[in-house]
Formats: C-alpha cells, structure tokens, sequence
C-alpha cells in the first residue's frame, strides 16, 4: 500500500484553517509515519525544520517554479520525504 501525504506547509499550518494543523502535529506525523506498514510519499517545503523533524527517512530535495496567474514566478526548492522507496 502507497500513502501520499500533502500537509500544510511549514510555516503555513493555518492555510487550510485555524487550529486544523499545529506546528506539533509535523512530530506526531513523523512518528506515526514510522510505524506504518505501507509505503508513503509526503511533499512538503524545504526548511531546516522539515529536515529535522523527518530526519529518519529519505529526503530527495526539488526544484519548483510557482506561479499566479501567469504573471509571476518563483523559483523554490520542496522536498519529497519517503520511507525506502
């Protein structure tokens, strides 16, 4: 069984709602992750924080270009987190 995860992004935990997400919910998510029998694949953004907290599985980094509208882009780097995929 895959999981693919798509949490708020650090720094973001409100964007889907106040109190929905907290910024300790990335440590439960970390832990709960490590217990599952399946595999997962989890995108997130690339702060020192996400890097600790999910320090126990692959990180592989990515480029990404945002965009709104089709009038401005940006340049960033995501990550995509996996357990021995």
């Amino acid at each position: 069984m895959l999981f693919y995860l798509n949490p708020p992004y650090w720094g973001n935990e409100n964007d889907y709602g106040r109190n929905i997400f907290s910024r300790n919910d990335f440590k439960v998510l970390a832990e709960t992750l490590a217990r599952i029998k399946g595999r997962f694949l989890m995108s997130l953004n690339a702060v020192a924080d996400v890097y600790e907290t999910f320090a126990a599985f692959h990180i592989d980094e990515v480029d990404c270009t945002y965009s709104v509208s089709n009038k401005r882009s940006k340049a960033v780097k995501e990550v995509i987190i996996r357990n021995g995929i």
